[in-house]
């Protein structure tokens, strides 16, 4: 008798079967006619690991031992070798925009995703590795050095995009980028993107400041796509913010999901103000465009800000305590040391605006600082506490401001995805020999990622409205169930191998795992597997 894992493989499969990866794979590149395993059927076997066992790309083989890829996939362990992977990359590198928009347009068609609303942004991953630039495919994204998102300056990187859908927060669609390429500069390519994937569906498209440029807002004006995006905080000063009056706001009948189980006067708060916003182009004759612009107020967002600012300021009062004391001593002696001592204090700190120093010195030359906080400047900047800006070229018929609001608010699940990729689906680190396979191996979990939130919305609709459900948790509390839980809980199922008399049979060890395979419509507790 051998056990060997199960896991999810079963639902993985099903949802692959639904996507056809394997057939998209394989139509966009053929295999050898004398192949043990087509590119497609590797493909579905790398999304299956990113799925179940996500570590780096190393002994997928011993993987497929020990888990039933052989009985669920028909794929023999042996023929998942690190060449027969590298191949496997190499071949789709070359169509990884064409297999993001076809297995995006099967997804949409096959589970009836709403593209109404899509919603773009861009992260980073580090590389380990020299990754040398001469050494590199220029045809492909190049690992470079640009802005991480983790802060890892000392490591290069290489981008992805995605958009996910305002229904579900489904990745439908994902490209590649190099590392250093600029955010601002993939906007029009990727509203390009989604509107050949929406087909002749209008969409509305939500990014993050990015998006905010003149050339992006004239490319999206003049292909008609609709858009909601925050104003850089640069392009409008405080003074702006601190001049509005909240007893002119609406406020908006919307909770965060984060809040939902609060008392409502602990509840984020929403209020908006409409107004027009002017943007103007680099060159005198190009055209002023004008837009709507929702004036945002946070309750969240003001306390932050000002939780934020006392502790500048507390640590600014620790530092400036410090430098007094030190005044006049070994390492401070003249008045202009002292005062180039505070400057950087200020700086660093971020409090120029509202600090005010001066040093000054006694008969016998010695400097003593002294220094306060300008009251007036600090209510100022208190007047301005909680607000951000939208703008939006719909029209108030299209949605009024606490609707541009709400549609904005979605832009969370994009963040969310980004979270899952680096998160259960392991992207880093990125162990690859070449740029081409590492940027094929990015959509290979971009892939994996689609898979991963289908099974998360699969389980959310088939519970009804209420998409919640017990059992994920030691405590049964009832909870929305997330695509991490559901793999977590299927991970334990395991497939009991016997001989022709005693048929292979799955082991459901909990309730939990039954019920989950129920919602997602996939029949595992069959007796007899496909003999491969």
């Amino acid at each position: 008798m051998v056990e060997k894992r199960l896991g999810a493989l079963p639902v993985a499969a099903e949802f692959l079967r639904r996507l056809d990866v394997a057939g998209i794979v394989d139509e966009l590149c053929p295999s050898a006619p004398s192949a043990h395993l087509t590119h497609g059927q590797v493909v579905e076997a790398l999304v299956a690991n990113r799925l179940t066992s996500p570590i780096p790309l190393v002994r997928v083989g011993d993987w497929a031992r020990v888990w039933a890829v052989e009985e669920v996939f028909g794929i023999e362990p042996a023929l998942l070798n690190d060449d027969r992977l590298a191949r496997a990359l190499d071949a789709i590198a070359p169509h990884l925009d064409q297999l993001a928009g076809t297995v995006g347009a099967r997804a949409i068609a096959e589970f009836g995703i709403d593209v109404a609303r899509l919603h773009w942004d861009m992260t980073s991953m580090s590389v380990h590795g020299a990754y040398s630039q001469e050494d590199q495919d220029e045809h492909f994204p190049v690992i470079k050095y640009g802005h991480p998102k983790d802060r890892r300056t000392d490591l290069k990187q290489v981008q992805a995009g995605i958009a996910v859908s305002g229904d579900g927060g489904i990745p439908v669609h994902a490209r590649v980028f190099d590392g250093g390429a600029a955010e601002v500069s993939q906007v029009v390519g990727a509203m390009k993107d989604l509107r050949k994937l929406s087909g002749q569906q209008e969409f509305l498209m939500v990014a993050d400041a990015k998006l905010v440029s003149y050339p992006n807002i004239a490319a999206l004006l003049e292909a008609g796509v609709p858009f909601i995006a925050p104003v850089p905080a640069a392009q409008i000063k405080d003074e702006v913010y601190a001049a509005l009056n909240l007893e002119r706001t609406t406020v908006v009948d919307w909770v965060p999901e984060r809040d939902t189980g609060k008392k409502p006067g602990e509840r984020e708060a929403y209020r908006v103000l409409e107004d027009v916003h002017h943007l103007a182009g680099p060159r005198k004759r190009d055209p002023v465009f004008t837009l709507r612009r929702i004036l945002v107020h946070s309750t969240a967002n003001a306390a932050g800000q000002q939780a934020a600012r006392a502790k500048r300021l507390a640590k600014t009062a620790e530092d400036l305590g410090k430098l007094a004391r030190a005044a006049g001593g070994r390492h401070y002696k003249t008045a202009e040391k002292v005062a180039a001592r505070a400057g950087v204090i200020a700086a660093k700190r971020r409090v120029t605006a509202c600090l005010r120093w001066h040093v000054r010195e006694d008969e016998t030359g010695a400097p003593a600082l002294e220094w306060d906080f300008d009251q007036d400047v600090l209510d100022a900047e208190a007047k301005s506490d909680g607000w951000y800006a939208l703008i939006t070229p719909l029209t108030t018929e299209q949605a009024d401001p606490a609707q541009v609001l709400i549609q904005y608010k979605g832009q969370g699940a994009v963040e969310r995805r980004y979270a899952d990729f680096k998160g259960p689906l392991a992207v880093t680190p990125v162990f690859v020999q070449h740029n081409r396979r590492a940027a094929a191996l990015i959509q290979v979990i971009c892939l994996a990622l689609l898979v991963f939130c289908l099974i998360e919305r699969q389980v959310r609709r088939a519970l009804g409205p209420e998409q919640t459900m017990a059992g994920l948790y030691p405590d049964n509390r009832r909870v929305r169930p997330t695509g991490r839980m559901i793999l977590y809980h299927l991970g334990e199922l395991n497939l009991r191998i016997g001989n022709v008399t005693d048929p292979p049979t799955v082991q459901i060890n909990r309730g939990v795992q039954l019920h989950l395979l129920e919602l997602l419509d996939v029949q595992v507790t069959r007796t007899r597997w496909p003999q491969t």
